[in-house]
């Protein structure tokens, strides 16, 4: 799954875990960047936000560079942050119901307040925003990923259920005049998502996420990593500062990278994705640079995602914004990508959109589900009992 329970913290912290990250031009008022944060898997549709964690955004001017066989991004000084902290939740007299407000810090210290749930949106200084309870926006043929990684066999399935259907998360979705990013408004972006502990002198950085899969999916697997067999690295993955990775674990990182990108490029029985002389995967640069790459010079596309990033590894224009919209079928995309190569055949998992497609009036994602399932009862029946656990 995209990024829900993306390792042993995330899963004993669930208020603090991110389940996704979006980041794509506005499809109806051109000229804005939406940013979408979702938290809290398989949440009750009355769930709140911590009033202890801090949810940020952090987006970054880059440019794009080949050198040699390598491609990746340069990333830009200039940074442009948006923090979203909640207050405790207060009973509302003679009920049951709880109220939540919340704060958005944007740069340069403007504040803009807003309340939970409320489904008209908060305007103010070149801001939209909406955070509440929606519909989780995420499909995957989650038990075709395991049997994958559990076969070494191409799993996926044409006739796969979304074992998301019908669960809620939690979501900030923040929607901002590009004209605020100041130079990054006319050139490529990077964007990222953060949780983070909130207040204190020293907050602590307990989760981020850029692209989709890329700790479920493409570094989960120990199995292939000879150099690092006994660890798991999500937990250490989510500290780092995505724009600056500590030299200490880089080497771990990207032992990682190459066994199980290489793993995945087998997968077919043949090989799209040849190793240098150090054994180091063409892709491994690109994707430890772990953030959305959104064009804002392009109009809103519904199937963007990684596309940028392929096109740079083809040595070609790339042709979308790029980022990751709502809709996006990510697993299709990225494991054609890692599969097959740049231009490989299309691979499906066979579920092509969540519960309900987002919309493309804001806030975009559906209101959510008053009765949803039990996500460890559905797992627990649908799998056996060994992976089940």
């Amino acid at each position: 799954m995209a990024d829900h329970f993306s390792g042993p913290r995330a899963i004993a912290d669930p208020a603090s875990d991110i389940c996704d990250v979006y980041a794509f031009p506005s499809p109806e008022r051109p000229g804005n960047l939406v940013l979408v944060l979702d938290v809290l898997p398989a949440s009750a549709p009355t769930a709140l936000f911590s009033d202890a964690i801090t949810h940020r955004f952090r987006v970054r001017p880059i440019t794009s560079v080949t050198e040699g066989a390598a491609a990746a991004f340069h990333v830009g000084e200039d940074e442009y942050v948006f923090d979203f902290t909640f207050d405790a939740p207060q009973q509302v007299d003679g009920t049951d119901t709880q109220v939540q407000t919340g704060t958005c810090q944007a740069p340069g210290g403007r504040k803009v307040a807003f309340q939970v749930g409320d489904e008209v949106p908060t305007e103010g200084d070149g801001l939209r925003i909406f955070a509440g309870s929606r519909l989780d926006p995420f499909f995957i043929d989650f038990l075709g990923v395991i049997a994958t990684d559990m076969t070494g066999k191409l799993s996926l399935r044409p006739d796969a259920d979304n074992v998301l259907a019908g669960l809620n998360c939690l979501s900030i979705v923040l929607e901002v005049d590009a004209a605020l990013l100041g130079p990054a408004a006319g050139s490529l972006v990077a964007v990222v998502g953060e949780t983070l502990t909130a207040g204190g002198v020293r907050p602590i950085q307990l989760e981020r996420m850029g692209r989709p899969e890329i700790k479920n999916v493409v570094l989960s697997s120990r199995k292939y990593d000879t150099v690092n067999r006994d660890l798991e690295i999500r937990d250490l993955y989510n500290e780092e500062d995505t724009f600056n990775i500590r030299p200490d674990y880089e080497g771990a990182y990207r032992a990682r990278f190459n066994a199980n990108l290489a793993w995945f490029d087998g997968l077919d029985g043949k090989t799209d994705w040849p190793l240098d002389e150090q054994g180091a995967h063409p892709l491994t640069d690109l994707l430890l640079a772990d953030f959305l790459v959104v064009d804002l010079s392009k109009p809103f596309s519904e199937d963007g995602c990684f596309e940028i990033e392929t096109a740079l590894a083809a040595g070609r224009p790339h042709t979308t914004c790029g980022g990751r919209s709502l809709n996006d079928d990510i697993v299709d995309t990225l494991y054609t990508l890692l599969v097959g190569g740049v231009d490989g055949e299309r691979l499906s998992d066979g579920v092509d959109q969540a519960t309900k497609p987002a919309t493309h009036t804001f806030p975009y994602l559906n209101a959510p589900n008053p009765t949803p399932p039990d996500l460890g009862a559905r797992l627990a029946a649908l799998m056996p009992p060994q992976e089940a656990a």
